[in-house]
């Protein structure tokens, strides 16, 4: 494996964004960037052995920081959504930054998605680190935590999460990069493949807000247990998909295990013959199909994004979770270890 490292600009107080190139014996490669532990790009083959990138992105460092797809990036102190900015933990409450209509999202305007983590090569991969201070966005508890990347010969791409707090909190990390199999500005994803390995979705109010128990997908629009076109069903006359004006929702990974791998999904690119497979450890998957890209920095290579041009596949726990104790636990203590793994594994057919 081929590691290379370039400056790739500063922040506005003068920490150094770095861009890393991981590219293997067949040629293709990553680039991954420290300004939010991001995935940049995925150059993998086609059908026909052309390669593309595959994922949304800018093409300057600076277009990163507040954007509003969060793009490529990992969100915390906690991914995804906490009702009306507000928890209680241990008997105390505490209030984050409302950013997302009533809620708070991704851990506030300033969470992990727009900070300049430290960065090295370690043992043939990439390692982010990123030290979050008690008290950062309304969040208890001084948080260490560490993005691995791992780029294989085989086109796999295998993202690591730990964290480690020195006072009890909540956590909930992931990945928000969206993907286009036949190539970043290549039209949209609405004839893309989607089978998730998922029975049960969350429902949630207006502001997106799980109501609580799961239900099942059987006979709704959020059926993907077989896979069909991401597009098939995105207008259906069904309040869950009015509501974000799409598909962004939380799927109950089926057969999902602490600590045990589990297949999530797939996507599929009829048109260039590219295939996603995604493995987790994490208990769900927020699928959002970039209803709201338009209006975000231009892309790279001059492309302008418009909506449902990438898909995101979100391997997370449960929004709001730290509000639903019925929901799998994101609390992390003191001398525990957070970890999740999530794989994206890049073929053709």
């Amino acid at each position: 494996m081929d590691i290379t490292r370039e400056l790739w600009g500063k922040s506005a107080c003068g920490k150094e964004i770095y861009l890393y190139t991981l590219t293997n014996a067949n040629g293709a490669y990553v680039k991954l960037s420290n300004l939010g532990a991001a995935i940049v790009s995925v150059v993998v083959p086609d059908k026909d052995g052309n390669m593309a990138d595959v994922v949304l992105g800018y093409p300057e460092a600076a277009s990163y920081f507040g954007d509003g797809p969060c793009a490529g990036k990992v969100p915390g102190r906690y991914a995804n959504r906490i009702a009306l900015g507000k928890f209680t933990l241990d008997g105390k409450e505490y209030s984050l930054p409302i950013n997302n209509g009533p809620n708070s999202l991704h851990g506030g305007p300033e969470g992990f998605q727009n900070k300049v983590w430290e960065s090295r090569e370690n043992e043939g991969g990439v390692e982010f680190l990123y030290y979050s201070e008690d008290g950062e966005q309304g969040y208890p508890g001084a948080v260490k935590t560490v993005a691995r990347y791992d780029w294989s010969e085989e086109n796999e791409l295998r993202l690591t999460l730990t964290a480690e707090s020195d006072a009890p909190t909540v956590i909930n990390l992931t990945n928000h990069a969206y993907f286009n199999l036949n190539g970043e500005g290549n039209g949209d994803i609405l004839g893309h493949i989607l089978t998730l390995n998922a029975s049960e979705y969350l429902p949630t109010d207006q502001t997106q807000i799980p109501l609580g128990e799961s239900e099942p997908v059987a006979g709704t629009p959020m059926d993907f247990v077989s896979g069909k076109p991401i597009g098939q069903d995105i207008n259906a006359d069904f309040e869950p998909l009015k509501i974000g004006k799409g598909y962004d929702h939380c799927w109950v990974i089926d057969g999902a295990e602490p600590g045990q791998l589990q297949f999530c999904g797939e996507l599929y690119a009829p048109e260039s013959g590219r295939k996603m497979e995604v493995y987790t450890t994490q208990p769900g998957v927020q699928v959002y199909t970039g209803n709201w890209l338009s209006g975000c920095p231009q892309g790279k290579n001059g492309h302008v994004y418009e909506d449902y041009t990438g898909v995101a596949i979100e391997c997370q726990n449960y929004p709001d979770a730290p509000n639903k104790p019925d929901y799998p636990s994101c609390v992390l203590r003191p001398g525990e270890v957070y970890e999740q793994a999530i794989i994206f594994t890049f073929s053709v057919k």
